[in-house]
């Protein structure tokens, strides 16, 4: 169950789990109809709301889920986590997990951290068992909350590195319909266009990297602001606003320098984008520290200090380095299996076990509503393999 299949984030994490997973699926969106999709053969239920507190909602995912009669439902993304547990234990389900991929400490999805906002989040997560937390400061946030230690585990985000292999009828293509020639560098830029992704400091960067093309692949509330930007730096012209894309690969093949400012995020856009074998500046990102930490750094990746000059001064280097290469691009690197998507699947998949071989927390609410498991016992779950629901 997820607030929003939107490309990319959360949705693209949900995705990669289901193809995945040794399970029978079915997925839960409580946004309208077009916003993303799921593999083929999946059954999407959608249960539009726009609000967390909302008891019509939580009515219809507690009918959804006794029809079902689902043996795990986990939840994603904060909306769906709030109501998704709620209707979860009033409909019996004896397994509830769910997964926090981006806890701010300001805002959450757009909304701001408020009291009242912590204080719904937390009475859901008591009717849940186990919570994933995508990294190790989303976990730490989880703890600040009041979520006990027991009750979290760190299962980190993951992608596909398959499916951003480079492909140069497609990099052509790309850039054909875009309106870049074939021999302009492209400094690209991917992810949703928020305040808080400092896409700012790339466009204002590009300013000091001359003759080289910016193309902004995603869409949010501060592309108006960006676009002014652009003006006022003087780059219109040299700045490209993709929209928002089903899939990134297409505009990672159609750039040759990748680059994210972010000094809060993940990586998981990074991660994408060395995948596709692209040189990459970074401001944060986990797994590619994790590797310079332990003095295997991945070739063609450079961490940003805070200097407002590391940015377009790792762009000129890179640049250069794109010229010497003749073009030419670098191989497909990955920060490792442990960021590889059967990695997170199997780990996903471990945590359905242990939590179906502990008793399901059903015996107050179980006997009120008349429900039985589908294999006849309370608490009954079987291993994978075995004929398993879970939304």
């Amino acid at each position: 169950m997820i607030s929003t299949l939107e490309p990319g984030g959360a949705g693209q994490q949900l995705r990669l789990l289901v193809r995945r997973l040794p399970y029978e699926s079915e997925v839960v969106t409580l946004a309208p109809a077009g916003a993303g999709d799921v593999p083929d053969g999946v059954r999407v239920h959608r249960i539009t709301t726009t609000r967390d507190h909302d008891p019509a909602a939580v009515r219809r995912l507690r009918q959804l889920m006794r029809a079902g009669r689902y043996d795990v439902v986990h939840t994603h993304l904060y909306r769906a986590c709030v109501q998704g547990r709620i209707a979860a234990r009033l409909a019996g389900v004896p397994h509830v997990v769910a997964t926090e991929h981006h806890l701010g400490t300001e805002t959450i999805e757009g909304r701001r951290v408020s009291p009242a906002v912590r204080a719904l989040y937390l009475a859901g997560e008591r009717l849940g068992q186990v919570t994933i937390a995508a990294s190790p400061a989303i976990a730490g946030r989880l703890r600040s909350w009041g979520v006990p230690e027991r009750r979290i585990t760190m299962i980190p985000k993951a992608i596909d590195a398959r499916e951003f292999r480079f492909d140069p009828a497609l990099r052509a293509a790309a850039r054909a319909r875009l309106g870049v020639a074939p021999d302009v560098p492209v400094i690209g830029g991917l992810g949703r266009l928020e305040p808080d992704k400092r896409f700012d400091l790339l466009i204002r960067a590009v300013a000091e990297v001359p003759e080289t093309v910016l193309l902004l692949a995603g869409d949010g509330s501060a592309r108006a602001a960006l676009e002014r930007l652009a003006v006022i730096e003087g780059v219109a012209d040299r700045v490209l606003f993709a929209g928002a894309v089903a899939h990134p690969r297409e505009m990672l093949c159609a750039m040759d320098v990748f680059a994210s400012p972010d000094h809060t995020a993940f990586g998981t856009a990074t991660l994408e984008a060395i995948a596709s074998g692209l040189p990459a500046v970074y401001g944060s990102c986990m797994p590619l520290e994790e590797r310079v930490a332990a003095r295997a750094a991945v070739r063609g990746t450079h961490r940003l200090s805070l200097d407002r000059e590391s940015l377009p001064r790792a762009l000129r280097a890179e640049v250069l380095c794109l010229a010497e290469r003749r073009g030419r691009r670098l191989p497909a690197r990955s920060a490792g299996v442990r960021y590889d998507a059967d990695h997170l699947a199997a780990s996903v998949g471990r945590l359905y076990e242990r939590i179906g071989d502990r008793p399901g927390p059903r015996r107050v609410i179980a006997p009120l509503l008349g429900y039985r498991g589908r294999f006849g016992r309370k608490n009954s779950f079987p291993l994978p393999g075995g004929n398993v629901r879970n939304a």
